[in-house]
């Protein structure tokens, strides 16, 4: 018997995931923007991966709202919005669901799943982590543009779909509790807004040491508050991130040569910030450094390097289309760090 997926956010990660589970004979059904709807909706979905992996789903394999339609029949959600949108895409099904449905967040930042769990308090909410980059390349066509999993919460009810998920290429990798790992993914995602402001591809970015000094700068900052909290991130690289901060730090060739793999990412991909931007859409930064400023701020801490982050990228949102030189960034978030310390 076939399960009801319904994918609130037909973005890029959407997109990729509920396509998977519509190729592996899930019922989908997505739910999102005018502009991405229409473009597979004409030329269905052609999914690819940096590993060359490939599937292709005729758009008569899938359906297509602009609202949740029928959200009772659904035997899963997934929730694939941007965190600024969570509250208003989990309204549009609240006391519309069974209960006991799984809905789970697929979403950057921390605190998504209790948000879910508030709004619909009869569904079992689950927080989940997409540790991958995807890029969509438009005419129905998305791509997995780096390595990564997808990683949830554990809980019985993952029993019912992650058989599905499995065939569907996409194994869970499920956690009993997954807080280390989505504040491990923040860490990492301190890098959207420097990718986004540097406006180049992630791969040619990350390329150049001055970018991942701003990078080193963000994430040690973030360590230090979260040390002060006791929170102790993941580890999702092949070092513990306290050792990443310096080795984002050498010079060029040693970083090629040490994380090469790192940087093996499709040569167009950008952060979805970068893409938030380009798009003239509100970014999530208030849910990535925004929530190391928060967290500083509950332990007593500064937290000067994350809070320009935050302000450039603000800056960015209200339209000046400024881009900085990986010099010209590493200079200005030094100096705030700098003031902040006088």
């Amino acid at each position: 018997m076939s399960q009801r997926v319904l994918v609130l956010g037909a973005g890029s990660v959407g997109v990729f995931i509920g396509g998977h589970l519509a190729a592996a004979g899930m019922d989908v059904i997505f739910v999102g923007r005018q502009r991405i709807l229409d473009d597979i909706a004409e030329h269905g979905l052609r999914l690819t991966d940096l590993d060359g992996g490939s599937a292709e789903v005729a758009p008569d394999r899938f359906g297509l709202a602009l609202e949740p339609d029928e959200p009772e029949l659904a035997d899963l959600v997934l929730v694939t919005v941007k965190s600024a949108d969570t509250a208003a895409a989990v309204r549009a099904v609240a006391g519309r669901l069974r209960p006991g449905t799984p809905v789970v967040s697929l979403q950057n930042g921390i605190g998504n799943a209790g948000l879910i769990r508030d709004i619909l308090p009869t569904s079992v909410a689950l927080a989940g982590m997409v540790m991958f980059n995807v890029v969509h390349r438009g005419r129905g066509r998305f791509h997995r543009a780096s390595d990564g999993v997808l990683a949830i919460q554990d809980d019985r009810v993952v029993d019912r779909f992650a058989d599905r998920f499995l065939a569907a290429g996409l194994p869970l990798r499920r956690h009993r509790d997954l807080r280390p790992v989505q504040w491990a993914k923040l860490l990492l995602n301190l890098n959207n807004p420097v990718n986004a402001l540097s406006g180049r591809p992630l791969r040619e970015q990350l390329a150049e040491r001055d970018y991942r000094r701003c990078l080193a700068l963000a994430q040690s900052e973030a360590l230090s508050v979260m040390n002060t909290a006791r929170i102790r991130p993941a580890r999702l690289t092949p070092v513990p991130p306290e050792l990443m901060v310096r080795l984002l730090r050498v010079p060029d060739p040693v970083f090629r040569r040490v994380f090469g793999r790192v940087l093996a990412i499709d040569p167009l991909a950008r952060s979805s910030m970068a893409d938030d931007l380009a798009l003239g859409r509100r970014t999530e930064i208030a849910w990535l450094c925004g929530e190391i400023v928060r967290l500083g701020e509950m332990v007593g801490r500064p937290t000067p390097v994350n809070r320009r982050l935050t302000e450039l990228i603000r800056i960015a949102e209200a339209g000046d289309p400024a881009r900085y030189t990986g010099s010209r960034l590493f200079a200005e978030l030094s100096a705030a760090a700098t003031t902040a310390g006088d």
